[in-house]
């Protein structure tokens, strides 16, 4: 941390903690190094304000708008001034050019509110502590310490107890909002966002919000009106654009987002954020090369973006120069860098060395990736496999042989597995043929479900609610699958949804969607556990980063699917990926077969298909059939021995050829081969 930034801190704690005066004394001192600081001016104006000092904080003011007049707490402060001045309504003017300029700053709104109050009221002023009253500053200051501070629920009560008070509160609806979205109680939020826009419609901050609320619920045409009406209100604010361009890319209008990212950078030229997301959009449309060019770009912008970094290694194809793995490894040497950074750079790294043949050193970041990002994830392999116990004592033979829902048009064809396993390849294949749909990972068959459990008595856990189900029970499932599901068909007679975790709801697929066609893709068990360890996902998956856990999960995995073939014969297509590589005719044509679709020849130049595909096989799917990812477990044999020893139950029943040098002897001290 540099001299300015230490003392910068140490005077904004000083003002946190009562002592401006000494606030003040830092400011100066920094200010005569640098003396055009826009930090340390607006930070020695508030602290003159707070001494009460309004002609020296006046001067710290007009210094920094004259050196930074694009810089929004610049403004904010002024207005600060201008209110304790007496001028509320050229406060008004100054709290709307920082909104402007950033639209992202809650306490501007709340001082914007506080003025138009006052000017409403016929008043220029109002004692300082009237209006912290009518502000609640002290309560919300409180509630939002208690939420950084983990205490979620303290710092809920105490907003809901200022709507009590005052339930016009704009900053108290828009700050439960926030809390009730981390609960992933979205209606909730919206409703309070909705209420805070209708009493501030001009507040972009709770625009923002809103916007974000209703496309994480895929309320895609809310959103974007709602991201429009953030465009009129601050259309010179490149994060009006942005709240915009995230709606469009969510709804799959990846041309219209890219364009809306363009319009981003016009107005902030080098915004990393904007560029990486624009890269993003480039990829999926399948402009790798553009795409590659834009993530370069955001870390000339900022050299520390470990997303970028990590998004170049997850288009699979992309090789990095020796001056970036440089670049790469002396960020994890760097102070400051956060624990989703260094995890990003370590998996980054770890492709790097993998597609120079260094596996030892592959394996390595690897590893240490998973270390760190299963430190914030939350996963119990013990609730899995009894999960997993009551899925399969439920839908026995009996079970899934009741009436079922009548069939659905158009079908759905699940594609199911474990991820990394050749799944986006068979949903390219598919989607290659002229009377099938692609979509991407669907959540929307949970969400059914989850639906239809809110409704059940005492919210029984699944499977149980569905135990007294009846034909008509299935059918509401299914028909609430095939209404959500609309928005990504546009009328062919069978579309794909690639959740790979839908392999546990097979039977209740059975049941709600009858004539639906259930994919397996399989491949060899190391490759499966390899590639998921390998991947760092944006979100889920989260077994993936332990190698016992990854293991364990996946002889789960195998268990149920064991099961469903059982209880379901012919109801699932296993496909598995080294035999698709060894002989694509055969296997499409099996494929198809299954699907009850005739033989197209495009469905073997899947690779020519243009559709967007957001998965981490984007790259590898627009390329013809190769055989380097099969038994690329074997470069990393040695690294493998604990998902081994899980794993070896099935590794044993494979050909002798397919199975790790250990499980080939019966040397002290290695796994020992179980006699079949």
């Amino acid at each position: 941390m540099t001299q300015q930034r230490e003392r910068f801190e140490a005077a904004s704690t000083a003002l946190r903690s009562g002592d401006p005066a000494r606030a003040v004394e830092l400011c100066a001192t920094g200010l005569e190094m640098q003396p055009n600081d826009a930090n340390l001016l607006c930070l020695g104006a508030r602290a003159n304000l707070a001494l009460r000092q309004f002609a020296l904080a006046q001067q710290y003011i007009e210094r920094a708008l004259q050196v930074h007049p694009g810089f929004a707490a610049a403004h904010d402060v002024h207005g600060d001034w201008l209110l304790a001045e007496g001028h509320a309504d050229r406060a008004i003017r100054a709290y709307e050019q920082s909104l402007r300029l950033d639209p992202t700053r809650p306490m501007t709104s709340s001082k914007l509110d506080r003025a138009r109050t006052l000017v409403a009221h016929g008043a220029q002023s109002a004692p300082r502590a009237r209006r912290a009253r009518m502000a609640f500053e002290e309560e919300i200051k409180e509630a939002q310490a208690l939420a950084e501070a983990g205490d979620k629920q303290r710092a809920e009560d105490v907003y809901r107890g200022i709507l009590r008070k005052d339930p016009d509160h704009v900053e108290a609806a828009r700050l439960l909002a926030g809390i009730a979205v981390e609960h992933e109680r979205l209606q909730e939020a919206e409703i309070f966002l909705q209420r805070a826009v209708s009493l501030a419609p001009d507040y972009p901050r709770a625009l923002v919000d809103l916007a974000n609320v209703q496309r994480d619920q895929e309320k895609f045409d809310e959103a974007l009106a709602t991201a429009d009406r953030l465009i009129a209100l601050a259309p010179e604010a490149a994060e009006s654009y942005m709240v915009r361009a995230s709606v469009l890319g969510m709804a799959g209008r990846h041309e219209e987002a890219i364009a809306t990212y363009r319009r981003v950078l016009e107005l902030a030229p080098g915004k990393a954020g904007a560029l990486c997301s624009m890269a993003h959009h480039l990829k999926t449309v399948g402009q790798s090369a553009e795409a590659i060019v834009q993530y370069r770009a955001a870390i000339t912008a900022r050299p520390d973006h470990a997303e970028a970094y990590w998004s170049l290694a997850n288009l699979k194809t992309f090789r990095f120069t020796d001056e970036e793995v440089s670049a790469m490894q002396a960020l994890l040497d760097a102070e400051g860098l956060t624990e989703v950074a260094r995890s990003q750079i370590h998996n980054a790294l770890a492709f790097a060395f993998e597609a120079r043949g260094d596996y030892d050193r592959a394996f390595g970041n690897f590893e240490q990736c998973n270390i760190v990002r299963r430190r914030v994830e939350v996963y119990d392999p013990v609730d899995t496999e009894t999960t997993h116990d009551r899925i399969i004592s439920m839908f026995d033979e009996s079970f899934v042989s009741q009436t079922a829902a009548e069939a659905v048009d158009p079908v759905p064809i699940f594609v199911v597995g474990l991820p990394r396993s050749g799944s986006t390849l068979i949903e390219q294949i598919l989607a290659s043929h002229s009377q099938v749909e692609g979509t991407h990972e669907l959540g929307d068959l949970p969400k059914a479900v989850l639906k239809l459990r809110r409704r059940a008595p005492r919210q029984q856990r699944y499977p149980e609610f569905l135990a007294s189900l009846n034909a008509g029970g299935w059918s509401s499932i299914g028909r609430e699958y095939m209404r959500s599901t609309a928005k990504y068909r546009q009328g062919s007679g069978y579309f794909i949804d690639k959740n790979p975790n839908n392999f546990a709801y097979t039977g209740l697929i059975r049941l709600a969607l009858p004539n639906a066609k259930i994919i397996n893709a399989r491949r060899h068990p190391l490759d499966s556990c390899l590639g998921s360890f390998k991947q760092l996902f944006a979100s889920g998956q989260t077994f993936s980063y332990d190698m016992t856990e990854l293991g364990e999960y996946y002889l789960q995995y195998q268990r149920l699917m064991d099961h469903w073939h059982r209880v379901l014969p012919g109801f699932v297509h296993d496909v598995h990926y080294e035999q698709v590589v060894a002989d694509l005719d055969q296997q499409v044509r099996q494929l198809l077969d299954f699907c009850g679709l005739p033989f197209e020849e495009g469905c073997l130049r899947f690779f020519a298909n243009k559709r967007a595909v957001k998965t981490a096989s984007s790259e590898q799917v627009r390329q013809p059939i190769y055989s380097s990812s099969v038994n690329l477990w074997r470069k990393y044999e040695s690294h493998l021995l604990p998902l081994v020893h899980i794993l070896e139950p099935l590794l044993t029943a494979l050909p002798a050829d397919a199975r790790p040098a250990i499980l080939q002897k019966n040397l002290p001290g290695h796994v020992q081969v179980i006699d079949k």
